[in-house]
């Protein structure tokens, strides 16, 4: 097989779908690789660290697409890109179609076959493709919350670990997943005063076992959300519900009981945002003020540590595209139904049911799609 990695297009994201090791993983397997010129540079790896590794250079996107059996991106592919996708193509990469109906009619029209990462599952009910990442974003939520909380940036002008005499930041982690969890972490290490919600009392158990005092934790009740919200200097979303569109858990008419420069930072809004008032944001223009309360919104924030960043994700794709590669989509996904939990879209049908069901279009299984 032909594997093809193209450089990513997003404004702003530096990273890059297939390391130089993974590229060589896959031709050490047989197969050969396409890279386009220049595609890992934000991420630290020049096209000679891919010519070392046997891949060729091309061009442009447009001979990648054309040349490879299978496209290895980060994010999902832009309009532009989605063009080039053919009948019978092999795409594998974030999609997050749920809030996005413009690109998930562009996928069936293409006829190709769409496999997202945040959708493949393991044995231990994780996503192991999408929590590398969810790792990234969690640990630099407080990191870009406590900037945004500086007052030049239009926060409260709190420092997240106070000093003595004067107390911390009060950081509210709505989701005790791998974000919250991460999120949580790292706020605490900066002295904030940290709560995480979550209505998981099996999550609470944990989260109290493993780290005890480090943070606190509380059962998520719409009430105790909005008391801890009103308190809160910043309020990290944390939630997810595997391939489907986020929750929206404050309203903004909730907005006006929070601090004056309180911080929101949604990392949900991949999935379109845990709250009422979150648009997707880039690195370039990160925060935007609605009736007084700073929203960081960036929709790639992974991207910001690019490198950190696609090593862990290269890490974890690289026995899904091997398996891909080697054995063809069909029977790998047949072998491994963990895989094929992240096929997402097939031959012009739409097989991932959350996605269906949040934009209202017909769906098949992707057990029916196997035999397409």
């Amino acid at each position: 097989m032909k594997l093809g990695c193209p450089k990513e297009i997003k404004p702003q994201e530096f990273r890059v779908g297939m390391t130089p090791a993974a590229a060589l993983e896959a031709i050490t397997n047989g197969h050969s690789v396409v890279i386009e010129t220049g595609a890992g540079l934000g991420a630290g790896f020049s096209d000679e660290d891919y010519t070392a590794a046997g891949a060729e250079i091309l061009a442009t996107a447009a001979d990648v697409f054309a040349q490879a059996d299978m496209i290895v991106k980060v994010k999902e592919p832009q309009a532009g890109e989605r063009k080039m996708l053919r009948e019978g193509q092999l795409l594998f990469t974030y999609l997050h179609l749920a809030p996005d109906p413009e690109q998930t009619h562009d996928l069936i029209a293409s006829g190709a076959t769409c496999i997202a990462y945040e959708t493949v599952t393991d044995d231990r009910g994780g996503l192991p493709l999408l929590a590398p990442m969810s790792e990234v974003a969690g640990r630099l939520a407080p990191q870009v919350g406590s900037w945004t909380l500086q007052k030049a940036n239009g926060g409260r002008g709190v420092l997240m670990g106070g000093v003595p005499g004067v107390a911390p930041a009060k950081v509210v982690v709505i989701g005790g997943g791998v974000v919250g969890t991460h999120a949580a972490k790292i706020a605490a290490g900066m002295g904030a005063d940290v709560t995480v919600l979550d209505r998981s009392l099996n999550r609470l158990k944990y989260l109290d076992d493993v780290f005890g005092g480090t943070f606190k934790n509380q059962y998520a009740t719409a009430g105790a959300t909005i008391d801890l919200v009103r308190q809160a200097d910043m309020v990290i979303g944390a939630v997810l519900i595997p391939g489907a569109a986020a929750p929206k858990l404050i309203s903004r008419a909730q907005l006006s009981e929070m601090k004056p420069g309180a911080v929101i930072v949604d990392v949900a809004i991949d999935q379109g945002g845990c709250f009422e008032t979150s648009k997707a944001t880039t690195h370039q223009d990160p925060i935007y003020d609605v009736d007084g309360i700073m929203h960081y919104c960036v929709a790639n924030m992974p991207g910001a540590v690019a490198r950190t960043s696609t090593i862990a994700l290269g890490n974890a794709t690289m026995p899904f595209m091997l398996a891909l590669a080697n054995k063809g989509w069909k029977k790998a996904c047949a072998d491994d139904k963990h895989l094929l939990n992240g096929l997402n879209v097939h031959a012009g049908k739409l097989t991932y049911a959350a996605v269906g069901e949040a934009l209202g279009l017909d769906y098949i299984s992707g057990e029916d799609a196997l035999n397409i």
